[in-house]
């Protein structure tokens, strides 16, 4: 090796010594190589006569040429220049010119008696250059006809009713720019340097005021004595004091006037000021009042109706044709459509539009029929279908509408009403933050229609709705049922004992115990050896031949009694199915009727392809139709979910199976309803169902016009429910509606785009803020009296408080709060009882100041623990506070001073008061022996009046005694309880408290201002000032934006949103933040995707087999089988959402990374991957075990997620998985999937 390396070295050193250069010769391109000198090296040279051959100029060179010599540029060389056509002339088309915005409108002036036109005028006309871009005013020009319905993500809303719109003046003076702010920005966004403004001869130093005031030239004399002329007046002065004149006397009323003046001022006296009156907008109408007068009011109705209406009907019509507001609660089947028919009729009379909300798109569907029924001009928008979208009439779900109102869509000027059907259902934790959002963007030219359940708060809803829409909402509630109900217990099991039906509940609403225990005596009598005690609500099963037995049993009772068709609500779509396929001998259907179902069926059927109609459950339906039985869930096809319901709105299904989703359908009132088990699992454990829920499915029973009650019934297929649990589950009232409002990165993308209406603006109008918000006006004006009474208030004049007063009262606010937490943490340690009989203590209450008592009995039932003491007081005249009557008040932060224990001073009398534990100065070290019970039978003895004058027994005047020996000879007080020591506390928190506590003790008698004559007068003073300082602090939070309980969550959320560049500092939308606008749910995750480029490259078919993790929900499932490709991109993905979890938590929102990454499921992902391909769906069906409802569902919803992205890669101009969107969305459109629905094209 070092021979190798002495080598190299050797060689390169050689080589260093060769110098050459290389000759070219003659015109061959020979070269040879002449040897240089190290002085004389230079490059390669030449022996050409003219130089090498031409070759092409470097880029260098021809840059240095166009730059130095522009007079050799080619402009004359027209050969070489741009080419254009000659294009052919039209004259013609000058003449067609865009019309200008209109500057000027006709104003007609009539007179104002005779209503006789007198002439026009023309009046300059604002704001004609405003756009959906530009401006939220309802006075703007409309934007392109495509989105007149949708609207369009770069619009701007329209103005939401109820917040004060800024004025033109306002926000031109909002954007003056003060120059003299040291405020201003020097470094523009996205800069990394800017400029600053600041004087280069500006060291720092701040400059001495140089402005001589006027005042002060006026009272300056031409000359200047520095002492002499005091001397003299000091001398006059003196003379003068010495002789009395007049206005000694005046100048002591004048000092008379301002003590007292003084004294007010310190005097913590209530001022007396009149509170404005509270403002409700929610007007509660009385519904039993008849309305005599309705067809006068009303002489020609928009819409008539071949029935009598109800009192409550008629009252909402009333208010319609008042152009206002109603709030209409009333029980299921009352009739409150009637109330929507007529909104919709009135604006088909007005010319104007009405848009029907509702919870679910099968309801719209619903709805859509029946309205098209009555009103032909009716439209439907959904996720997938658009029908008749410039109708009158519109019936949206509540989303659709939302996604409206942001996007600025040119409808919502022309509507008048806005109905929300079943608004309930914004207690619904998932999807309740919709109704709230719609609810405050509206804009204040419309009107809303609120439908729902009976609710205990609908005075609380409606005044929330009111204040935020500052409109009156007219309050319509009825309870009365139009078909009264009645409640049974069923415990039969076979037929011998199908008889067994009790009632528990009569029509009247009043429980019968009787029934109840006639049900607990039949169960008990055919309990065998291996049943459970009855009564218990623990025992639940799955599926058992006992059930089938039961609904037999059930079914034939039913028959029997002619209380047919019957609604069993099942909490289990498994228990669903298999009670129905159970009943294989069950036949209730007549032959005609048979041949009814039979026609429908074969009608419907008709619109699938060949192979959809042979599906099982398809061919399953079939067959329990035609026997009049039936199942309703998610899971069953949407098609055949319509068969069934058309079927039992014909009477043609007897007996369905559903779960609770079907008590949200309309017009589907049975017979008989009855309940497989009052117990449901809502999604994080079991319970019993509340009352809203029970009231809602049980409201189905009863058929206005055709029974006369309705019948509940609820299975005991186990054991009879408790009877507290009926009876709060029937009799109870519903739930209240609660605010499920949360914020969503879609609503602040959405509102970020408008300037005006901030984030904050909507969280203070959501009813979660509506308790804290609701007497903001009247906190405003406490307010301003608050704080005018703090700027009137003088310090105090003394000198000696005037030092360190302040710091005294923070040390006794400070050390009363730690004596009060350290005696209560005492009081509650386990192991020592401090509050013990005979445990000596200090009294400190506004009786008894500073007085020694003994402890004679502790209750400790109570949330706060109370006992008994004996005190000790003055027998004549009883003790009485030795405080000056002017501060008899009560102060906020007790005084600490020493004080000698009370001591009477006549004679020793006693008293038994019931304390609590802030009644306790100190708990000292003494205990007594005391026979409590004796002492308190002697005293409740001496207060009877004719025992009164009864001398104290002998045990109540030792422990008086002993109490007076312990005050003599320990006047200055007791030693206190030390309870690290004697009780052994250890706790590190509680020690601290202590620990700090004896420090302040130690210093607080050190203060200057202690030796003040009127202390007392001057710390009450203080105690009031501070009193009003913290009020006016407390209402200025209450009423500022740092109240808001969801303020901190969106300064994480928009922490978020700048960091993955969403948004920027200064809260302006970056691409990203546009992008996340068209998207309606998962935004982070789905822009995340599109910029990081994790589709594009894929096919369509994985794309949309992708996809489907953004929208399916059900969380047991079966395995899919997926290829390589997806295995990568579903990895991809949930790396990408692991990232924004990891990101969210890094900014403080409470999620939980994997949680967060499980929600994104891919049960169906293989199933969708097929379905794109164009596998059959009874082949896809094979491939997991999720039902075909879901599966069809899923698929749905994941058609609008296709659109959103395809929309989002519009955005930024990605043309190829635009492509790929459309494509994927044409895929998955086919065949059963997509059939349409029996409502919309029967």
């Amino acid at each position: 090796m070092a021979y190798q390396e002495n080598k190299q070295c050797t060689d390169i050193n050689e080589i260093e010594k060769m110098k050459f250069r290389l000759v070219q010769c003659g015109l061959g391109n020979n070269v040879q190589t002449v040897e240089v000198n190290n002085e004389d090296f230079m490059p390669t040279i030449t022996t050409l006569p003219v130089g090498p051959p031409p070759v092409l100029k470097s880029l260098e060179s021809q840059i240095a040429e166009y730059l130095n010599t522009p007079e050799r540029l080619p402009i004359h060389k027209v050969e070489r220049a741009q080419k254009f056509w000659e294009r052919e002339k039209n004259v013609e088309s000058l003449f067609n010119v865009e019309a200008c915005p209109l500057q000027y409108k006709l104003q007609v002036e009539r007179n104002q008696t005779t209503g006789e036109l007198l002439e026009f005028k023309e009046v300059p006309l604002e704001n004609t250059g405003f756009t959906a871009q530009n401006s939220l005013s309802m006075l703007r020009q409309p934007g392109a006809p495509v989105d007149a319905v949708r609207g369009h993500s770069s619009n701007k809303p329209f103005w939401p009713g109820g917040l004060d719109e800024p004025s033109i003046d306002a926000i031109t003076e909002s954007i003056q720019v003060n120059f003299d702010d040291d405020d201003l920005l020097t470094v523009p966004p996205g800069f990394e340097n800017g400029m600053c403004f600041k004087d280069a001869t500006d060291n720092g130093t701040t400059p001495l005021e140089a402005v001589l005031k006027l005042t002060d030239l006026m009272t300056l004399d031409d000359e200047f004595d520095l002492g002499d002329e005091e001397d003299e007046e000091d001398e006059k002065t003196s003379e003068q004091n010495n002789t009395p004149t007049e206005d000694d006397g005046k100048d002591a009323e004048l000092l008379e006037d301002v003590l007292q003046r003084a004294d007010e001022i310190s005097r913590p006296t209530e001022t007396v000021k009149a509170e404005p009156a509270k403002k409700e907008w929610a007007i509660k109408v009385d519904v039993t009042a008849p309305v005599g007068d309705f067809y006068k009011k009303i002489p020609n109705m928009a819409y008539q109706w071949p029935f009598e209406l109800d009192v409550f009907q008629k009252q909402a019509i009333l208010c319609l044709e008042n152009h206002e507001s109603v709030f209409v609660s009333a029980h299921t089947s009352a009739g409150k459509t009637v109330v929507a028919e007529y909104a919709i009729a009135l604006s088909l009379k007005h010319g104007t539009k009405t848009v029907y909300t509702s919870p679910i798109k099968a309801l719209s569907n619903q709805k859509y029929r029946d309205f098209r029924n009555t009103f032909e001009d009716v439209g439907l928008l959904t996720g997938d279908v658009q029908l008749n979208d410039k109708a009158s009439c519109l019936i949206m779900t509540t989303e659709i509408l939302r996604s409206m109102l942001y996007n600025g869509s040119d409808t919502i000027r022309d509507l008048e009403w806005v109905i929300f059907d079943e608004v309930h259902y914004i207690s619904d934790a998932e999807r309740g933050v919709v109704w709230e959002e719609v609810l405050i963007m509206l804009p204040s030219t419309v009107n809303v229609i609120l439908l729902s359940a009976t609710i205990p708060n609908t005075m609380e809803f409606a005044n929330w709705v009111g204040r935020t829409k500052q409109k009156y909402i007219y309050v319509i509630s009825t309870l009365k049922r139009p078909v009264p109900l009645e409640h049974y217990l069923y415990t039969g099991n076979s037929n011998k004992t199908s008889d067994q039906l009790f009632l528990i509940v009569d029509k009247n609403n009043k429980m019968d115990t009787i029934g109840y225990k006639k049900a607990l005596n039949a169960k008990k009598d055919r309990e065998t050896k291996s049943s459970q005690s009855f009564g218990s609500k623990d025992r639940r099963g799955g599926f058992s031949k006992n059930d089938k037995n039961v609904y037999l049993s059930l079914v034939e009772m039913l028959r029997k009694k002619a209380q047919l068709p019957v609604v069993v609500f099942t909490f289990s779509k498994k228990k669903c199915d298999e009670n129905s396929s159970s009943l294989t001998t069950v036949d209730l259907t007549t032959s005609s009727e048979k041949s009814q179902i039979q026609i429908f069926l074969q009608k419907c059927i008709s619109r699938l392809k060949g192979s959809d109609r042979r599906l099982p459950q398809v061919l399953h339906m079939k067959d329990l139709l035609k026997k009049g039985v039936a199942v309703h869930h998610s899971g069953v096809l949407p098609i055949l979910k319509e068969v069934v319901e058309m079927l039992f709105q014909r009477g043609l299904v007897k007996l369905l199976f559903a779960t609770e989703t079907f008590a949200m359908g309309v017009n589907m009132p049975a017979r008989t309803v009855v309940f497989d088990s009052i117990r449901k699992h809502d999604g994080t454990c079991m319970r019993n169902l509340v009352p809203g829920e029970y009231i809602q499915m049980a409201g189905r029973a009863g058929r206005r016009g055709l029974d006369t009650t309705g019948l509940v019934i609820i299975l005991c297929k186990g054991d009879v429910p408790e009877i507290s649990d009926l009876q709060s589950m029937m009799l109870g009232k519903p739930t209240h509606l609660e605010s499920r409002f949360r914020l969503t990165y879609t609503m602040i993308l959405n509102l970020l785009t408008v300037a005006v209406i901030r984030v904050q603006d909507v969280m203070k109008r959501s009813f979660a803020e509506f308790h804290t918000r609701k007497d903001s006006h009247q906190q405003e004006v406490e307010l301003k009296v608050l704080t005018k009474q703090l700027e009137s208030i003088k310090p105090v004049y003394c000198y000696l408080c005037q030092e360190d007063l302040e710091k005294y009262y923070d040390t006794c606010t400070a050390l009363n709060k730690l004596r009060q937490e350290t005696q209560l943490a005492s009081i509650k340690h386990s192991k020592v009882k401090v509050l013990s009989i005979g445990r000596v203590v200090v009294v400190n209450t506004d009786k008894h100041k500073h007085t020694l008592g003994v402890i004679l009995s502790l209750y400790t039932a109570s949330r706060h623990s109370k006992f008994k003491t004996l005190v000790i007081c003055d027998q004549s005249s009883g003790y009485e506070s030795k405080l000056s009557t002017a501060f008899s008040k009560k102060l906020r932060v007790q005084m600490i001073k020493k004080t000698n224990l009370y001591q009477p001073e006549g004679v020793c009398g006693h008293e038994v008061v019931e304390l609590v534990a802030c009644d306790l100065y100190e708990i000292t070290s003494n205990t007594l022996d005391v026979s409590a019970d004796k002492i308190l039978s002697d005293w409740n003895t001496r207060q009877i009046p004719r025992f009164r004058d009864k001398p104290p027994s002998q045990l109540t005047s030792v422990v008086v005694q002993e109490l007076l020996r312990l005050i003599e000879d320990n006047p200055d007080g007791l030693p206190a309880l030390n309870p690290v020591k004697e009780l052994k506390i250890q706790d590190m928190e509680f020690v601290e408290k202590y620990m700090k506590m004896q420090s302040l003790q130690e210093v607080v008698f050190d203060y200057k201002c202690l030796m003040c004559q009127a202390v007392d007068e001057h710390f009450a003073e203080h105690d009031h000032n501070m009193e009003l300082r913290d009020k006016v602090k407390e209402l200025g939070y209450q009423l500022s934006e740092d109240s808001l309980l969801l303020l901190p969550e969106y300064h994480q959320r928009i922490k978020v949103l700048q960091k993955l560049h969403f948004i920027d500092q200064n809260m302006s939308l970056l691409l990203k933040g546009r992008v996340g606008c068209e998207i309606s749910h998962h935004e982070l995750i789905l822009t995340q995707l599109i910029f990081e480029n994790v589709l594009t490259e894929l096919p369509a078919e994985e794309i949309v087999a992708l996809l489907s993790c953004m929208v399916f929900q059900q969380k047991n499932c079966s395995s899919p089988t997926l290829t390589d490709s997806l295995e990568k991109g579903m990895e991809m993905i949930k790396s990408v959402a692991r990232n924004v979890a990891a990101l969210q938590q890094e900014c403080g929102l409470n999620i939980d990374v994997e949680e967060f990454v499980r929600t994104f499921k891919f049960g169906l992902t293989e199933v969708v991957y097929e379905w794109a391909k164009g596998t059959p769906f009874a082949d896809i069906t094979a491939l997991t075990d999720v039902s075909e409802g879901i599966i069809v569902r899923t698929i749905q919803r994941l058609d609008e997620t296709c659109r959103e992205v395809g929309n989002a890669s519009r955005k930024i101009g990605s043309s190829t998985l635009l492509a790929k969107m459309r494509q994927a969305s044409e895929l998955i459109k086919r065949d059963i999937v997509f059939a349409a629905s029996l409502y919309t094209h029967s």
